[in-house]
């Protein structure tokens, strides 16, 4: 399903994509959270601990691309993506069935109308975890979704993380792209306005701050500086800045 020869008709409709105004009602009436952050942030822990609790409904995203070996299990359809082939991905488009689909790595991602009104329907909040720059697209259709930025405590702890994922064997082509993305997200995250600041060292505890920050709108102005300071740290720690 991974095609790297992306016609440049479906490019041109993806950079001028524009959701209906019919998308824009029901995403502007669904509450919607959006985790970010870098790799080895536990984005994923974090929201599979959220989807235990009955109030989140997960958006599972489409893709072009072929399903992958994710801890040593394939993909499956349906769970990870909804993987579809490009001519199925045009097709949505010309419909307007997705609320926001860009181009990565020569695929096309794109989070469908039909899952947002699942959580709509049930009454629970639209969760996902996703690129930085897709966040700007939600904040643009609708200011009040939730964006928070995942973070581990430290430098060193973020490094061991990521680390044991290679299990002994790092990737050094691979773990050279992570960080170079790490610093891009990090930088956008730092000069935007919209983004939480969330610190995942316990799970639990990182789990009853989103429910306060999403559910219950309680933010503590001292965790968030807290959270900040972190994220100006790794940046720091990255750009080979002293502390």
């Amino acid at each position: 399903m991974a095609n790297q020869n992306v016609p440049n008709t479906i490019i041109q409709k993806i950079a001028t994509y524009k959701p209906s105004v019919e998308t824009l009602a029901i995403v502007r009436s669904t509450t919607i959270l959006l985790l970010v952050g870098p790799s080895g942030a536990g984005k994923d822990s974090l929201k599979q601990r959220l989807l235990q609790g009955g109030r989140y409904h997960h958006i599972v995203s489409h893709t072009t691309r072929a399903p992958r070996m994710n801890k040593g299990v394939l993909e499956e359809n349906g769970r990870e993506y909804h993987f579809i082939t490009m001519q199925e991905a045009e097709r949505m488009i010309d419909e307007h069935a997705f609320v926001e689909a860009k181009m990565y790595s020569g695929n096309i991602y794109g989070t469908s109308v039909a899952e947002i009104l699942l959580a709509h329907y049930d009454n629970k909040v639209a969760v996902t975890d996703i690129e930085v720059q897709g966040v700007a697209e939600y904040k643009e259709i609708d200011p009040n979704v939730k964006a928070i930025f995942v973070l581990p405590p430290n430098f060193e702890v973020w490094q061991q993380r990521l680390v044991n994922r290679y299990q002994g064997n790092i990737d050094e082509a691979d773990y050279a792209q992570r960080m170079a993305t790490a610093r891009i997200e990090l930088r956008r995250a730092l000069t935007s306005n919209y983004f939480f600041y969330l610190i995942n060292d316990d799970l639990e505890e990182a789990a009853r701050a989103t429910d306060g920050l999403v559910i219950l709108n309680e933010i503590d102005p001292d965790a968030q500086a807290k959270a900040r300071k972190v994220a100006e740290d790794l940046l720091a720690r990255l750009e080979g800045k002293k502390q």
